[in-house]
């Protein structure tokens, strides 16, 4: 294979802020892996992120948006939101009571995801779930 040849294939889709986008991205989600044993937890984590950026983030205002991508690889399966900011503080993982009504949507992702990335800067926030297609074979991801 060529240096500068990849297998991975990104998708990438920009939704207007309307929480009827959630269910959208969502779909959108599950037919780009439709078949793949990652889809459902995929799909799960795509609502979680869009929903937290609609509803917490400038995202959810006028003219505000939400931005998804969808990069897939052999070994890899990542979903990033990117959210329009709006806050003072980058996202982040917060254990709540099981009763809580929020807080807990970013818990739930890290324990689905096997991995959770929070990149903060001037235009927004952006969270990254990986999940591993070596650990639904048993293997140790590297």
């Amino acid at each position: 294979m060529h240096e500068y040849t990849s297998t991975a294939r990104v998708w990438g889709l920009s939704c207007p802020g309307f929480p009827e986008e959630v269910s959208r991205a969502r779909r959108w989600t599950r037919d780009i892996l439709r078949g793949s044993p990652l889809a459902e937890d995929a799909e799960l984590i795509v609502s979680e992120l869009s929903a937290n950026a609609v509803l917490h983030m400038a995202s959810g205002r006028e003219q505000g948006s939400f931005h998804l991508a969808v990069a897939i690889s052999a070994q890899v399966v990542a979903v990033s939101v990117t959210d329009n900011g709006g806050t003072a503080t980058a996202p982040k993982v917060e254990h709540q009571d099981q009763d809580a009504e929020h807080g807990r949507g970013l818990g739930m992702v890290s324990a689905i995801a096997h991995r959770v990335i929070v990149h903060d800067s001037e235009q927004g926030h952006t969270v990254t779930a990986e999940l591993y297609a070596e650990a639904l074979r048993g293997g140790h991801p590297c």
